[in-house]
């Protein structure tokens, strides 16, 4: 049995790895870049959608202060591996909404899709939607139609969010995860966009895939961490 399935190991596993995260959070020396379109949105309030790649999960609560912020659930996959996120993240304060939206445009046949559709829309009357529009199966780093959908049924602008630390652990996943280490140099680089009114669900994942890149790649210009 894959210990990720035992609830007992997940549970303790997921304990282990958000207080490693607090850990290493406090300790890195951050550096943030573009960061006053973060701080519109924030002061905006409503619905955000906050995009990021699915290797850098494990940076992803260093990117949302929730003092100031909107109040942020993160979309998780129903997988095994998922809970083990969801369980990891529920303990920083990032409640899951979980399924799937990244089968493109046939998200009512993902597994948990319709019900991920309903309460991410749900989610972005009041608040933020945390989303790996990479994820949970990859390709990485290319964005399925699922956060365009979103954001076009929403009308909540979207925050492309890059982030980067070095040194680093890199996994040997998919999507060659990073897992931060203390006393690192971090970065984390944001963009904005909205909806483009009558575009293609197809056109705006490729544009949106580019723009995600782009603060991925600027993040770790800064902190130096090689692409992989």
């Amino acid at each position: 049995m894959r210990p990720l399935r035992n609830p007992i190991i997940q549970a303790v596993l997921a304990w282990l790895l958000a207080l490693w995260m607090r850990f290493c959070f406090a300790t890195i020396r951050w550096t943030h870049q573009n960061e006053g379109v973060a701080e519109a949105v924030w002061a905006q309030g409503g619905g955000v959608l906050c995009a990021f790649w699915h290797s850098r999960i494990s940076l992803s609560p260093s990117c949302w202060p929730q003092d100031r912020a909107q109040p942020v659930k993160a979309l998780v996959s129903l997988s095994p591996d998922g809970q083990f996120i969801a369980r990891a993240l529920a303990l920083q304060g990032i409640p899951a909404i979980r399924g799937s939206s990244a089968n493109k445009d046939k998200v009512d046949r993902a597994k948990g899709g319709t019900q991920a559709l309903r309460d991410g829309l749900k989610q972005l009357r009041i608040g933020a939607l945390a989303i790996t529009p990479d994820g949970p199966r990859g390709p990485a780093r290319q964005m399925a139609e699922g956060l365009p959908l979103l954001a076009k049924l929403s009308k909540a602008p979207v925050l492309f969010i890059g982030m980067s630390c070095k040194p680093a652990i890199r996994l040997n996943s998919w999507d060659k995860a990073v897992l931060p280490l203390p006393f690192a140099k971090g970065a984390i680089v944001w963009d904005v966009a909205d909806y483009p009114e009558g575009a293609d669900l197809a056109d705006v994942a490729f544009a949106w895939t580019e723009r995600l890149n782009a603060v991925e790649a600027d993040a770790d210009a800064i902190t130096g961490l090689e692409r992989a």
